[in-house]
């Protein structure tokens, strides 16, 4: 008899597992209520300063003097190797591509650019149109490499317009934190989505589309990181398009 009470408090009823269940069930619905009210009580300009807080924990990017290399991986194609320097306080940016044994340099600095093809500043007019070798290129690159690295702290410049409302959304089974962003005329044109760890505010998606009712554009998976002038980047980038999930490539940062 002394065996069966020891063993008493273990053994469970069918009211047992009611209790149990209906103690889980509360549980459950005041975890819900309680994410979905912070959801709700979390801005957008809330929702970004904690993802600038994780990705650049001492402010370090205004003041950005660094090297990355970043190699691209696309399918069925040769990798290109590129070397990008961006000094934001000296408004210095320089990069080197490298591509079949090709190389193409864009620098500029301040209101100075130069271009150097294999090594030369003096190249025809065919490969200048060929290979779009233009200080206009030199701009759109600086200004895409600046802000792909800079981001998400680049999301404060001027002519951003980020969504007070804070989405919680499932992507391939994840749930995330996400905010709008579109810009103002002539900044850009485009709808972007950005997608925030719900835990630690990490960045681990981003989305855009030209026209968003037709399903265009692409999404970016980002994978690991690099600490670089003590900021958390991306180390992998996979871009997909929208529409058809179709790889395009993937930048992988050294």
């Amino acid at each position: 008899m002394e065996g069966l009470l020891f063993l008493y408090p273990f053994v469970i009823t069918s009211e047992t597992k009611q209790i149990q269940m209906k103690q889980i069930l509360l549980y459950l619905s005041i975890f819900l209520i309680s994410t979905t009210s912070f959801c709700q009580e979390l801005t957008g300009v809330e929702l970004l300063e904690n993802a600038i807080t994780y990705h650049d924990p001492n402010g370090n990017w205004n003041t950005f003097n660094g090297t990355v290399h970043v190699t691209m991986e696309s399918p069925g194609k040769p990798n290109r190797d590129t070397e990008i320097q961006i000094n934001l306080p000296e408004e210095y940016f320089y990069s080197k591509a490298v591509k079949d044994s090709i190389s193409t340099e864009f620098i500029l600095e301040k209101e100075d650019c130069k271009i150097l093809y294999n090594g030369s500043e003096t190249f025809s007019e065919e490969i200048a149109k060929e290979k779009r070798l233009s200080c206009e290129r030199a701009i759109m690159y600086k200004n895409y490499y600046t802000y792909l690295y800079g981001l998400p702290m680049k999301l404060k410049d001027p002519g951003t317009i980020v969504d007070n409302k804070v989405e919680r959304k499932s992507f391939m089974g994840k749930e995330y934190l996400v905010i709008k962003v579109t810009y103002k005329e002539p900044v850009g044109g485009d709808t972007w989505y950005f997608y925030f760890n719900p835990e630690s505010y990490a960045m681990e998606i981003y989305q855009f589309f030209h026209e968003e009712s037709k399903n265009d554009g692409e999404y970016i998976l980002l994978t690991e990181e690099e600490i670089i002038n003590g900021i958390k980047m991306p180390k992998n980038r996979a871009w997909y398009t929208n529409k058809e999930d179709q790889l395009l490539g993937t930048d992988i940062l050294k």
